[in-house]
């Protein structure tokens, strides 16, 4: 049983990572939360200042199993170079045994809870075989947070949301029209820190907003809900730039989509970024989550960001590494 119906400790698996380390600082500075990095034992992560840390391997479940004893929550974080899938199940597998109530799994993402999307991304599966099996072993509960891509990470990648800002080019996904959901870190650390210090029982005087109500549900937060032109607007205006000065091209998600998948089966590792991507400008409206399901950013209290501070982001990040990951 959690005291005074409120989450205090919270474990953080990738608390050194871009979108791990605003999720542990948000947390932080709420000054209601003790948070704690579970690490490798031969990681080289540089927490931020406050976390605890306890190292684990993955190879000895019982070093994660005592690791997350005493944990209200756990908030998983991955590399998409990492063995997601079994790594997520041992520390599922872990948190279960330990006692773990709440689980935030590694979601962080477009919509999951599309049948379509999940079908055509085989990234996606593994986080619906996550959910299933944290519902299965009964021991935890899970609130699947959908972020949509990360803004200034995917603005700074062109093969991801298409821009160039070094050559002034851009490739529009079908008319460059169609209305994505897109979140900064900033904001997914804030939607975290939000959704983890709910009461877990409805409380006066907001008794709409608590964690039991969010149980074993898929839900969404953002920061834009955008199109690619508006995302070029905003180049426009962080730059200085007219749009005559960029060169613009236009190509159908669903060719890019199955180029893509062509691609990967040749072996071009680089073109998984495109089949990533150019699935949520598909016309089923797949990547709008905002239109078609609705977010929880009003009951959570999280701010309208300003596009262009966070275009701006983007594009210094594409400057200095170059577009890498």
């Amino acid at each position: 049983m959690i005291a005074n119906n409120r989450i205090k400790n919270v474990a953080v698996v990738g608390a050194g990572g871009n979108v791990g380390s605003y999720m542990a600082n948000a947390l932080l500075k709420t000054g209601e939360h003790t948070v704690t990095a579970i690490t490798r034992h031969n990681s080289q992560s540089n927490l931020p200042e406050g976390v605890l840390s306890k190292e684990i391997d993955y190879e000895k479940l019982e070093t994660i199993v005592d690791a997350l004893r005493g944990q209200d929550a756990l908030v998983i974080t991955l590399s998409g170079y990492s063995p997601i899938q079994e790594t997520e199940e041992k520390l599922v597998r872990a948190a279960a045994e330990a006692g773990v109530p709440w689980i935030l799994p590694n979601e962080w993402s477009p919509d999951t809870a599309h049948e379509g999307m999940v079908n055509d991304l085989f990234l996606f599966k593994p986080k619906v075989a996550t959910r299933k099996l944290i519902e299965e072993l009964g021991k935890s509960s899970y609130i699947a947070l959908s972020t949509g891509f990360w803004y200034e990470y995917s603005l700074a990648m062109p093969r991801n949301y298409g821009f160039d800002f070094a050559n002034r080019t851009v490739k529009f996904y079908n008319k460059g029209e169609d209305k994505i959901c897109t979140s900064t870190w900033p904001q997914v650390g804030r939607a975290v820190t939000a959704i983890l210090s709910l009461p877990i029982q409805p409380e006066e005087p907001n008794t709409e907003a608590y964690l039991e109500k969010l149980k074993n549900r898929v839900v969404y937060v953002n920061s834009f809900n955008i199109s690619q032109k508006d995302m070029l607007v905003s180049a426009l205006r962080v730059t200085g730039t007219k749009e005559e000065d960029w060169t613009i091209t236009k190509e159908p998600a669903t060719q890019v989509y199955t180029m893509g998948l062509e691609q990967l089966k040749e072996g071009k590792r680089e073109a998984f970024a495109n089949v990533l991507y150019s699935r949520i400008f598909f016309p089923d409206g797949a990547g709008n989550f905002e239109d078609t399901k609705g977010t929880l950013n009003t009951m959570l209290g999280l701010p309208k960001e300003d596009l262009d501070e966070a275009t701006k982001v983007a594009i210094e990040r594409q400057k200095t590494q170059g577009g890498r990951h």
